[in-house]
């Protein structure tokens, strides 16, 4: 066996040695390829009324699909094992790809505490003058806390003046490493982070 390929072989138990101890369950996370019987989505606690919306396009906000790290741009869901090792939860994964759900869970909660109308940015009228896009940092569960932790970093621009940015955070700690606990605790957070932005776009 090559040097370059034990050292690989190395790494690889060492990574899975370190999520038996950290999570106390054999098998709690995933390498592999093989589909998942559970699937996550993300679902606003409180989702607009059934009406119609009025408004005009001069004062609309357009929500972006923030982009993500390579990590967050596949269906798994992500498990920080430590600073530099990334694992997957094991039989469970996203119905979507998160960064679009969270644009849409961005856009809903937008809806429900404004009066302006608000689009996402694949709507077939994606305009608008005001704008929120950024970057998705993290959805996933971290091992060593046992904690979801989702964060945000967005940045707002109305028309053609400055642009403001500030980063998000929410967490929900006492987590179980299993698909069943983790699975409502990202949207418990998520809702989190996406109230925080709404409050920041409009106020109140």
């Amino acid at each position: 066996m090559r040097p370059t390929t034990l050292h690989r072989t190395a790494r690889r138990t060492m990574a899975a040695g370190a999520c038996a101890m950290l999570l106390g369950l054999a098998g709690c996370i995933s390498f592999g390829d093989d589909p998942p019987p559970t699937l996550f989505s993300l679902t606003a606690d409180n989702p607009a009324p059934a009406e119609a919306f009025e408004g005009t396009v001069e004062n609309a906000i357009l929500v972006n699909e923030p982009s993500t790290s390579a990590e967050l741009a596949v269906l798994r869901v992500p498990v920080q094992i430590d600073a530099s090792n990334v694992a997957y939860v094991k039989d469970a994964a996203w119905v979507e790809r998160p960064s679009r759900q969270f644009r849409a869970l961005l856009a809903e909660t937008l809806r429900s505490r404004s009066d302006r109308l608000v689009f996402e940015d694949d709507a077939p009228t994606s305009t608008g003058s005001w704008t929120l896009s950024g970057r998705l940092n993290r959805m996933g569960y971290d091992a060593q806390a046992q904690a979801v932790i989702v964060q945000y970093d967005a940045i707002s621009r109305n028309g053609d003046g400055p642009a403001r940015a500030r980063r998000f955070e929410a967490r929900v700690d006492g987590v179980a490493p299993e698909a069943e606990s983790i699975g409502p605790a990202l949207n418990q957070a998520a809702n989190d982070v996406a109230g925080q932005v709404t409050s920041w776009m409009i106020g109140g």
